[in-house]
């Protein structure tokens, strides 16, 4: 996320970051938020954490319009870009099959609408960037790109995955009964970190679909794994390092090579962590815990502080404007 942070050349990497980003093709890293709990912390330290990798693109941020205006107001002064979108639910707002906190992530399917950007980077607000992924949005167009989920955790417990011990994380372990069970289900991936292109004819597609597709329990997880699972293409676990993999399969993680860690596990959200939970007092989730904490806390990185103004305690609500489509959106200072 622009600007770059560097000691002593604030001025010149300001000046410098903005010439290049109006160079780049449009691109940014998007996140969602709703509701008036905690999760701007997140996403605060999302937009510290891209400032500190040095990207060279924006953190878009879609908002619902419940999340109030001191929450805005602190995403602003990071330098994120604020868009405002509808709420958007399942058929009848059925929550019966999914889980119900994760229905309103069915919002998120409006991402899609903001063709004014040719590829964006989603990331849930409960990940951290520890290494510049620039380089993901230079992915051949036309698919969709995620990390694998894991079916080991519980939550999976009704499916057939996990029933017999399947999972596509370690797939020589269990072979899959084609025989009992039919053909071996297609790649599943997590959802809070994924590579798409904005596209209007997508968008009112998935609308569609979403009109006529029961909620299940991963909600809008399992409705996009469905979508888009003709171009579904794996990228490595190192770009959505979801905790549970450090005890589900430590075989398959390399804490050296992790560049994006999604803090998804129960008692892991870092501005919430206790370390009572099960699994929370490992020394490596301490560590990731910390590395958040100390991105979070690290003054130097705070937007209004490289611009030499006190946004941060002198801030005027900012005017929402609307668009032809009808969203509104705010503006805020960003160097692409």
């Amino acid at each position: 996320m622009a600007p770059p942070v560097a000691s002593n050349t604030t001025t010149n990497i300001i000046t410098s970051g903005l010439v290049k980003a109006k160079t780049l093709p449009r691109r940014a890293y998007i996140t969602f938020l709703a509701g008036n709990g905690d999760y701007w912390k997140g996403v605060v330290a999302l937009a510290k954490g891209l400032r500190k990798v040095k990207s060279v693109y924006p953190l878009v941020v879609a908002i619902l319009p419940d999340v109030p205006t001191e929450h805005r107001q602190k995403l602003i002064s990071q330098g994120c870009i604020i868009r405002e979108i509808e709420p958007l639910h399942p058929p009848e707002n059925q929550t019966q099959f999914a889980m119900a906190y994760y229905v309103i992530n069915y919002s998120k399917l409006r991402i899609w609408e903001f063709v004014e950007y040719s590829k964006m980077i989603y990331l849930d607000g409960d990940i951290q960037v520890f290494d510049n992924i620039d380089h993901l949005f230079d992915l051949p167009d036309g698919n969709f790109y995620a990390v694998m989920d894991c079916f080991c955790e519980p939550n999976w417990k009704n499916s057939p995955q996990y029933k017999i011990g399947y999972c596509q994380q370690s797939p020589q372990k269990v072979d899959w009964p084609e025989q009992e069970l039919g053909p071996k289900p297609p790649l599943y991936f997590n959802a809070g970190m994924f590579v798409f292109e904005p596209n209007l004819s997508t968008y009112y597609d998935l609308l569609e679909s979403v009109k006529t597709t029961p909620p299940t329990l991963f909600a809008e997880q399992d409705f996009l794994n469905m979508f888009f699972k003709d171009i579904y293409k794996p990228i490595p676990t190192e770009y959505n390092l979801i905790l549970a993999m450090l005890w589900r399969h430590p075989e398959n993680v390399d804490l050296e090579k992790v560049k994006v860690v999604h803090y998804c596990a129960d008692g892991s959200k870092p501005w919430r962590y206790t370390g009572e939970e099960k699994n929370m007092d490992r020394e490596d989730i301490k560590m990731l815990v910390k590395k958040w904490w100390d991105i979070y806390n690290d003054e130097t990185l705070d937007y209004w502080r490289i611009c030499g103004h006190s946004m941060a305690t002198q801030f005027t609500p900012p005017t929402l404007k609307v668009t032809k489509s009808g969203r509104r959106c705010v503006t805020a200072p960003s160097a692409a």
